[in-house]
């Protein structure tokens, strides 16, 4: 085994994006079940906006059984920026990530200054609804908002539509990285045989311009940094930002 490869495995892999039919058991089952086999540690489950107690619990449980920590997302596409603003209202405090797919400029720029806003999503198969420019990336890294990249697309793309986005994507990530703004890459997978291990997808990214370290930290540090910050915020000791409550009741 190399040097670095052996590097990689001191960090747990996130999978921030598995996207199985929530309604349909057995097939989220068999996406957690490969993401286990493939080195996965932690793996965020899409849930619709609406999804109730027993789903969330049901994929908790499977979890559980594969030693997986489960991430609870939502994916939002609001049309405009105004049905961003209330949709982020109510479902902010019920999911550990939030990330919103940006079809329009105004929605685009809205969700790269919005701090409840975790992850900048953009069309898995239409490059021209890509909006991420200097100006969302600017936005982005004065707030916490992320780029996050589903490599699924660029395995069941072929020919001149795998190569724009291809193009699209090294576009982003160069922008992203002149601003700092943090990359996560996550499969985007619906079904186990869009799934790849995650070493694969570190050297994969090369063409989209990712270096191996750069690559490595987006399939671990950069995604774990949003879920342990969210998970920070969700507790009920959070206050504010930088604010927790450390003692209660009869200990002050």
């Amino acid at each position: 085994m190399s040097s670095n490869r052996a590097i990689t495995m001191k960090k747990p892999f996130v999978d921030l994006h598995l996207c199985p039919p929530i309604n349909q058991p057995e097939r989220v089952k068999s996406l957690l079940e490969r993401s286990a086999a493939l080195g996965y540690s932690v793996v965020g489950l899409n849930f619709p906006v609406n999804a109730d107690k027993e789903s969330v619990e049901n994929a908790r449980k499977i979890c559980r059984d594969l030693s997986l920590d489960l991430v609870v997302r939502v994916d939002l596409t609001p049309r405009n920026s105004r049905e961003l603003l209330n949709t982020l209202s109510d479902v902010r405090r019920r999911f550990e990530v939030v990330a919103v797919y940006c079809n329009t400029r105004e929605v685009a720029l809205q969700a790269a200054k919005d701090r409840r806003v975790d992850l900048l999503l953009f069309s898995p198969s239409e490059p021209k609804k890509h909006f991420f420019g200097t100006s969302e990336a600017k936005l982005a890294s004065e707030k916490t908002a992320a780029l996050e990249v589903n490599i699924a697309p660029l395995i069941y793309l072929e020919g001149k539509p795998r190569i724009n986005m291809m193009s699209v994507l090294r576009r982003e990530v160069l922008v992203a990285r002149d601003f700092k703004v943090p990359i996560v890459l996550s499969s985007g997978a619906n079904s186990p045989n869009m799934l790849r291990r995650p070493e694969d997808y570190a050297f994969f990214s090369h063409i989209i311009g990712l270096d191996i370290n750069s690559a490595k930290k987006a399939l671990s540090e950069n995604p774990m940094n949003i879920v342990e910050r969210n998970r920070k915020k969700l507790s009920e000791d959070y206050v504010c930002p930088g604010v927790f409550i450390v003692k209660r009741g009869e200990d002050c």
